[in-house]
């Protein structure tokens, strides 16, 4: 296969043994279809029929009147269908600003997005999205490319000046044979704390966030005193996991420093504690913990790790919580560290794909009685993400302005739709129960 953007060009003859070597306009390599002209447009119609052949099979089950539960639909969707759509995105991402392969992409969504809030073929696309909690396909194509690109260390425009926090490299994991044993031990009340007191020094670790702001802090004990207590500070971005990190780094550092042979480091980040001794975790931190407390270990002196339960009175771990809250507030150091987490990327690509959703939104043509009820997709996302809105079968008829059979009533002699007919105003009322979501509050609910 030759990949060129030329439109004339001469095609290379190729031979092996004496036999000719045909040449083929796309090809198939690790289940991603590669076309000589890099349109990917066979990729995009081969997942698509994949896609819809699953649906063919879901659609015995679930109807608009029964079968499947919305939610189970839904979950098959997004366990099943999106990662199949959404295989090696970040090779054919492009294709998906193209009009053609939105077009595909939209009639394989629309479907199943029918079949999840219970609407009726003439639906939307835009209404049936919006019903469902589903973001557009295209662009859930792009955001998992761009996450990817991140993570490679590709410059993105969300990301400013700030660096990615990277795994660490295997090289810089020490060899299974020089390995240390690494163990925390689980202390749930003021009784179990007393009795694992007996270490010289006793170095109390906590992070917090608060009001957007993150810090961390270590209070340093001797038997029964304070005798030293240390502010950290983090950028707004960074998350109170790597704030935890960050103290515990911070302590076994000071365990280098101090003349002291029996320390007790004490955390109730228990995600942080299992990072810690669990070898298979590349987080940055955690491998420099490991590889501290076994240099450590090499100047005789022992570390030992401990779990406390947070908020049960205990004195000391209060102390730490109190200083990590007022590092965030009112530090005004330097940031003791500064990666970006990919948590902090996610959110700024789901912020962008949501934008552009809302834009598309109110751009279209399409969907003008679903604006009434939910007038900005966002909300509307974020409040079907977090709640479980109530409704019966007909009440997306009214969401969508769709699946009304039209009839003749004995008042007036007309053809009209029963939702609004005056003969059975009555019956509407009784047998569909109707929620309406709107922005602000007072917005009435029947």
């Amino acid at each position: 296969m030759v990949i060129t953007n030329r439109l004339k060009f001469d095609t290379p003859r190729l031979n092996m043994d004496g036999k000719q070597i045909g040449m083929t306009e796309e090809m198939k390599i690790l289940g991603l279809t590669i076309d000589h002209k890099l349109t990917f447009n066979s990729h995009v119609t081969n997942v698509c029929k994949k896609s819809l052949g699953m649906y063919r099979q879901l659609a015995r089950a679930a109807k608009t009147e029964w079968g499947l539960h919305p939610e189970v639909i839904k979950t098959i969707y997004t366990a099943v269908v999106e990662p199949v759509m959404m295989y090696a995105a970040s090779v054919w991402a492009p294709a998906t600003k193209k009009r053609g392969v939105r077009k595909k992409l939209d009639a394989v969504q629309r479907v199943f997005c029918q079949k999840i809030c219970k609407a009726h073929r003439t639906v939307s696309l835009n209404s049936a999205l919006t019903l469902a909690g589903i973001l557009p396909l295209d662009l859930r194509i792009q955001e998992a490319a761009a996450f990817y690109e991140a993570k490679r260390g590709v410059p993105q425009p969300i990301l400013a000046d700030r660096e990615v926090e990277k795994r660490a490299a295997y090289t810089k994991t020490p060899h299974p044979a020089e390995q240390i044993e690494l163990y925390f031990t689980r202390l749930e009340n003021c009784e179990q704390v007393e009795e694992k007191s007996e270490h010289p020094v006793q170095i109390y670790t906590d992070g917090s966030k608060i009001e957007g702001k993150v810090g961390a802090s270590l209070s340093f004990w001797d038997r029964n005193a304070e005798i030293k207590s240390m502010k950290l500070s983090l950028p707004a971005y960074c998350t109170v996991y790597q704030a935890e990190l960050l103290a515990i780094n911070r302590a076994t550092k000071e365990v280098l420093k101090n003349p002291a042979t029996d320390f007790g480091i004490y955390s109730d980040s228990r995600s942080s504690l299992e990072c810690i001794i669990n070898y298979n975790s590349l987080h940055p931190l955690a491998v420099e913990i490991r590889e501290n407390i076994k240099m450590a270990q090499k100047l005789n002196k022992t570390v030992a790790l401990y779990w406390v339960k947070a908020h049960t009175g205990l004195e000391r771990n209060e102390r730490a919580d109190r200083i990590a809250k007022e590092a965030a507030l009112g530090s005004k150091r330097k940031a003791e560290y500064d990666f970006c987490p990919l948590s902090f990327i996610k959110k700024q690509i789901r912020s962008r794909t949501l934008d552009t959703w809302e834009e598309r939104y109110q751009q279209g043509e399409t969907a003008k009685v679903t604006k009434i009820f939910l007038p900005h997709v966002v909300s509307a996302y974020k409040r079907e993400k977090h709640e479980k809105v109530v409704t019966e079968i007909p009440a997306e008829n009214y969401r969508s302005n769709h699946g009304f059979p039209e009839t003749t009533c004995n008042r007036p002699q007309l053809p009209v739709q029963l939702d609004r007919c005056v003969a059975h105003q009555e019956t509407r009322l009784n047998d569909t129960k109707i929620t309406i979501i709107r922005d602000d509050d007072a917005a009435p609910q029947k």
